[in-house]
């Protein structure tokens, strides 16, 4: 039987439901936190340590998650996955991937040189141009985002709607990431997922924010929807801009009909998603990760 690493530290759900997926392909799995790999830099040794692969490293490895830390941390868990790549281990997003996603900045360049709809976006250093820009950008009528670079779920995302909230406009460890808020189309809050595998969009639905913020994880609710051509063909142009095996697309239907990319997930979660679409995300995803890389070695 084989083995396929899921590298989390927080197995939940999602977990429970790719082991699952694994096992109806044949493959053991295990849960392991990148916190505990390492190197040992030997002769005759396998230079990549993982707790439970002493004898041999995994047929395959999926990335349920990168724990936070300090840069050389952070450095070290997505030298992992590189490393694994490296000796020829698919590594399921890899980890050039997981770097695109989570650097929010590089995310909206690569968007934007891709060519795709994305908001308008400043990425500064320095907080008195910062400042400078959403005054402009307030006195012109528009609102601001101000987002962490790295972050997921909604953390530290404000909404910078007046000259006083700029007392409140906070940097991301020296930097400010800045988009101009998208009004989106119709009644109240809502921007749509969408779930692409392997170049295909394979479900999607909209989300209901109870206020601008559209996150499930901030209460937001799950409605399913009809995935237009032109929407699918987006999320999967987006996917493919950042260089991933699949990802969760965030798109918003702005005001004039128009489509634009907000965010693309490297690590997403599909538990809401399943909620409303007669799909089985892990299944989908395990199929993709063992028939077109592990059996093809």
């Amino acid at each position: 039987m084989g083995r396929i690493a899921i590298f989390t530290d927080d197995p939940g759900w999602h977990g429970k439901q790719l082991r699952l997926a694994f096992s109806n392909l044949g493959y053991s799995s295990d849960y392991v936190s990148l916190t505990s790999c390492c190197f040992t830099i030997a002769p005759g040794q396998n230079p990549i340590v993982i707790p439970g692969f002493d004898k041999a490293l995994p047929d395959a490895a999926f990335v349920r998650g990168v724990p936070g830390g300090s840069l050389e941390e952070v450095v070290l868990y997505l030298d992992i996955l590189h490393a694994l790549k490296v000796m020829k281990i698919p590594v399921y997003n890899d980890g050039r991937a997981v770097e695109r996603s989570v650097d929010k900045g590089m995310t909206s360049f690569l968007l934007h040189h891709a060519g795709l709809p994305t908001p308008l976006t400043w990425v500064l250093r320095n907080r008195e141009d910062a400042l400078s820009l959403a005054e402009s950008e307030l006195k012109k009528g528009n609102l601001l985002i101000s987002k962490p670079l790295f972050g997921s779920q909604g953390e530290g995302i404000r909404r910078i709607e007046k000259m006083t909230d700029l007392f409140w406009l906070t940097n991301s460890h020296g930097v400010y990431y800045l988009q101009r808020f998208v009004h989106c189309s119709g009644a109240g809050f809502s921007d749509n997922r969408v779930f692409v595998v392997n170049g295909r969009a394979v479900a999607s639905m909209r989300r209901r924010g109870k206020s601008w913020l559209n996150n499930v994880a901030r209460g937001a609710s799950c409605e399913q929807i009809d995935l237009d051509v032109e929407m699918a063909e987006l999320a999967v142009k987006a996917t493919e801009a950042l260089a991933m095996d699949y990802a969760g697309v965030d798109i918003i239907q702005d005001e004039d009909g128009q489509y634009t990319v907000i965010e693309v997930n490297s690590i997403p979660a599909w538990k809401g998603l399943e909620s409303v679409c007669d799909v089985t995300i892990a299944q989908i995803l395990a199929d993709d990760l063992v028939n077109r890389y592990v059996n093809a070695l």
